[in-house]
């Protein structure tokens, strides 16, 4: 099948190094999966996701259906495990579990592309995005393959240092404040759960078995304040540019502590950590205006 991959995606493989052939081989990917898997293609998804190419599709009966392709970097083994092991309970239905396609394959159940929590007035969006997580952490299979948030984080905070080129960096030190946060969370953490990894309000899609699931996880094993750092931040061009941006950022890890049970200062110190995380690497790559956001909202907290 002849296309060209949704601009999005590719915008945001050019960052990853070695995208660039997975980019160009996908057109004979998409062929082998859909002949391996006896699908029929309706239409790739415009403008889709950042790490994989979604594609319509419909299986040999008839029914419809969502084809991924990823790319080997972002991990499509450890998606694929997770969305195993939650077998449908607050995340799409995974339909094929052993695909015949190869590793970076997924045929998933369709959820509604058009309509995620994000077009819920922001209150809404927030409830249903975390009634949707919840359901999400649960004991993580037994010998599991997930990364940890201390691996995750450990991997980041390298990349972190590195990003920084002295002390007359503008972003010194909020990156000593959050690799300090880091280490202090790490000391004790309150559980050990299976995450969602990358969870916020785009990524929770309408459905027909349920109201709301989640797509598109990078699965890890950790403590739920992680997890639910990356809701706090959710719209952050919109806090941007309203005078109240910073007391609607207080009140909204306070809202979520407690509707969620979770510690506000372990979520208060994780989405200080992820927010300047995202933001040192969006400056890395250029996404200058990316990176002032997200390290101002992080000045907020």
């Amino acid at each position: 099948m002849a296309f060209e991959p949704p601009p999005r995606l590719v915008r945001a493989l050019a960052e990853t190094n070695g995208a660039g052939d997975w980019l160009r081989g996908l057109p004979a990917a998409l062929d082998d999966a859909v002949a391996a898997l006896g699908l029929s293609v309706e239409r790739v998804q415009v403008p889709g996701g950042r790490s994989s190419l979604v594609v319509l599709v419909r299986r040999s009966d008839g029914s419809p259906a969502v084809l991924k392709l990823i790319p080997p970097r972002s991990r499509p083994a450890s998606e694929r495990a997770a969305l195993a092991h939650w077998h449908g309970l607050g995340a799409a239905q995974l339909l094929a579990p052993e695909s015949s396609a190869g590793d970076g394959v997924l045929l998933l159940e369709r959820l509604n592309p058009d309509v995620s929590v994000r077009t819920l007035p922001e209150a809404k969006a927030l409830l249903e995005g975390a009634a949707t997580l919840r359901r999400l952490w649960v004991e993580p299979p037994a010998g599991h393959v997930f990364e940890t948030v201390a691996e995750r984080t450990g991997r980041q905070a390298e990349a972190m240092r590195a990003s920084v080129s002295g002390p007359g960096d503008e972003a010194a030190g909020l990156v000593d404040t959050a690799l300090g946060l880091r280490t202090d969370l790490l000391a004790d953490p309150p559980e050990r759960l299976l995450l969602h990894g990358t969870f916020r309000q785009s990524k929770v899609l309408g459905g027909e078995r349920m109201p709301w699931l989640a797509v598109g996880p990078d699965p890890v094993v950790g403590e739920c304040a992680f997890d639910l750092a990356r809701l706090v931040r959710d719209r952050v061009e919109d806090l941007i540019a309203t005078p109240s941006g910073a007391a609607t950022t207080r009140r909204r890890v306070k809202r979520l502590a407690e509707s969620l049970e979770v510690d506000r200062e372990r979520l208060r110190g994780w989405t200080v950590f992820r927010a300047v995380e995202s933001g040192v690497r969006a400056r890395r790559v250029g996404r200058d205006r990316d990176a002032d956001w997200l390290l101002e909202f992080a000045t907020w907290l």
